[in-house]
């Protein structure tokens, strides 16, 4: 399940529609890792 949210909220950051700082929120929430978020932005959670 995870692996569909995920994709989702990539296509979603692709189109700019979600940004790093909601993704940070997310990570922090815990409703994706930061592995998740590396491959969201494709930048390492935390720079």
């Amino acid at each position: 399940m995870a692996s569909i949210l995920v994709g989702s909220l990539k296509r979603l950051y692709a189109a700019g529609r979600v940004t790093k700082e909601q993704l940070t929120e997310r990570v922090e929430k815990g409703t994706i890792t930061e592995a998740d978020y590396q491959e969201i932005t494709g930048e390492a959670y935390g720079e």
